[in-house]
């Protein structure tokens, strides 16, 4: 059964159908390929569950067969130009980081007209606030969570992370940030995606990350392709300056050969392991949520 599933989708990608399904519903196809080519790695859903009273504001939390007390917390948020996208496409996140030692959550959000500025924040606020609230029952640490997202789940990450407002009700903050092919500096809105987000509801200046860096920002790590013709590079290239102006801890790494997909498909499996964005996503997230051991001195 593996070998023909495996054929299967060598035709797809030889043929070019899997590059139009990607296009069309890309995570829920990368999904099914990653359960297919690559199976459960020992990842179960442990919590299915909602933040608010709206269809959109979904959690999901999932854990590895073996999952031991205390593991570090990895909370994703997902892409769709704020205005499509579904926590429940994306499990291949989960098995992407859950084996490596992670609690994962997947967290939805208000999409389109419910999902204006700054409602898409206030919800990726309330879930991380739900995710530290829940996480002790699966093993997770409330108090190492590490936030992630893709395009405009990006945003929302890395704007809740930067701009202090959104955490404070919260009670606590991301250890660090991952952010792939995010907008971080697209202010005037010049595209219908962010005119329908943002200038619809008058947003300004104080709507992108760029302007909100500072020393004491969590630690964070910004993959881009520059073939990117979605989410220009220069995003995250802007952002990574602006934090290393004001001596914030920053790692960016732009691909030459990715577009704005690439950096999400490279953690599904059969691409997971043959690219290396999940062992830098992995390695990053593993260092920042690092547990430090006093060492008792010695009695004579």
């Amino acid at each position: 059964m593996r070998i023909a599933l495996g054929l299967t989708v060598a035709l797809l990608l030889a043929g070019g159908a899997l590059a139009l399904a990607i296009r069309m519903n890309g995570a829920a196809v990368l999904d099914g390929i990653d359960r297919l080519t690559g199976g459960t790695r020992g990842v179960s859903l442990v919590s299915e569950t909602r933040y608010g009273s709206h269809a959109s504001q979904k959690l999901r939390i999932y854990a590895a067969a073996k999952a031991t007390q205390q593991l570090p917390v990895l909370l994703f948020v997902h892409g769709g130009s704020w205005s499509w996208g579904d926590p429940d496409d994306y499990a291949f996140i989960a098995r992407a980081f859950a084996p490596e030692g992670f609690i994962v959550a997947l967290a939805g959000y208000r999409l389109g007209e419910d999902g204006r500025y700054p409602a898409m924040l206030e919800d990726t606020a309330a879930a991380f606030a739900e995710t530290a609230r829940l996480a002790p029952q699966f093993g997770g640490d409330p108090t190492r969570i590490v936030l992630a997202g893709h395009s405009a789940g990006a945003y929302n990450v890395v704007q809740i992370a930067l701009d202090r407002k959104w955490l404070t009700a919260a009670g606590g903050a991301p250890r660090g940030v991952i952010g792939l092919a995010g907008p971080y500096d697209f202010y005037p809105f010049d595209k219908e995606s962010s005119r329908d987000a943002f200038g619809s509801v008058g947003a300004g200046p104080d709507s992108q990350p760029v302007n909100h860096a500072r020393s004491d920002a969590p630690s964070m790590l910004l993959i881009h392709g520059e073939r990117d013709t979605l989410v220009k590079p220069r995003n995250s290239r802007a952002l990574a300056k602006a934090l290393e102006d004001v001596g914030a801890p920053v790692e960016l790494r732009i691909y030459d050969e990715f577009d704005h997909n690439a950096p999400l498909i490279s953690l599904a499996s059969p691409w997971r392991g043959s690219r290396d964005i999940d062992e830098v996503a992995i390695d990053f997230a593993r260092r920042v949520t690092e547990v430090s051991v006093s060492v008792q001195a010695e009695i004579p």
